[in-house]
């Protein structure tokens, strides 16, 4: 089973006899939550699941912006949804895909055989919203302690040596130019710019597969080639971990991020473009 759905996909399962549970993720990067979106309009079904207190912990000191939530606490989100081991899982956000990306991490890598994300999000939808709320019978859906491809810091840094760290946020942050959200500009020594934004088409869909297998090559991937991603707080690049997986690649995730690296004045910071 691919890690993506259609949007023609999901009409259809939601039509048959046993439909998957909807998540709706809906958050914006400096917006306002993302429940008020959710409260506009969502898919029929779907049930909010905030990205900030359910998706990530609390941020602090060595955590970085959107750390990886206590699992009991994520657990109990995901058996409020209905979210249950037994029965498929579709998660959505408002079209960037970046939340849905990091639910659909946090699950497949917890536990959950069976998730997949709405390609193109909510954007792409051409059936029905509603403001309803469901009320959805609990799942008993338990996070596996432990959480797989997890990286930290340190993993970080040993990856950018001996095999491939994507950095998937923007060139112009890579090489430290700006930086608007953290407190320091540049990135972390040895890693490879792969902008999150590049694996999507203009309409906001992934690209073909082997497109994307294509642009991970070129920029490293080689089979065997152990492969991680950062961006600036772990949630761009649990989208860029969905398109190595839709490339046929295994990636570790650095949830901490830039976040994390750059508020640490023991690590190293790098800027301008790679060597080469």
């Amino acid at each position: 089973m691919t890690a993506i759905i259609s949007v023609s996909e999901l009409a259809s399962e939601l039509a048959g006899p046993v439909s998957p549970v909807l998540l709706d993720t809906q958050w914006r990067l400096g917006g306002p939550p993302g429940r008020e979106d959710y409260a506009a309009g969502h898919l029929p079904g779907a049930v909010h699941v905030d990205l900030e207190t359910e998706l990530a912990g609390p941020a602090g000191a060595g955590t970085g912006r959107h750390p990886l939530p206590d699992l009991d606490t994520f657990g109990a989100a995901m058996r409020r949804a209905g979210v249950s081991r037994d029965r498929e899982v579709v998660v959505y956000d408002g079209g960037q895909g970046w939340a849905a990306a990091r639910a659909w991490w946090l699950l497949r890598r917890t536990g959950h055989p069976s998730v997949r994300v709405l390609d193109g999000g909510l954007a792409a939808w051409d059936g029905p919203l509603t403001t309803d709320v469901p009320a959805p019978a609990e799942g008993d859906f338990v996070p596996e302690p432990g959480v797989r491809g997890l990286l930290g810091a340190d993993d970080a840094a040993a990856l950018a040596r001996r095999g491939l760290l994507l950095d998937a946020r923007a060139p112009e942050r890579y090489r430290g130019e700006t930086e608007p959200i953290d407190p320091v500009a540049g990135h972390i020594p040895g890693a490879v710019n792969a902008p999150t934004t590049e694996n999507v088409t203009e309409t906001g869909t992934f690209r073909p597969a082997a497109e994307l297998a294509a642009r991970f090559r070129e920029l490293g991937a080689a089979e065997g080639t152990e492969v991680g991603v950062y961006c600036g707080s772990g949630v761009s690049a649990a989208h860029q971990v969905l398109a190595l997986e839709l490339a046929g690649i295994d990636a570790g995730l650095y949830v901490g991020s830039w976040s994390e690296w750059s508020a640490d004045p023991d690590r190293t910071v790098a800027t301008g473009p790679a060597p080469g």
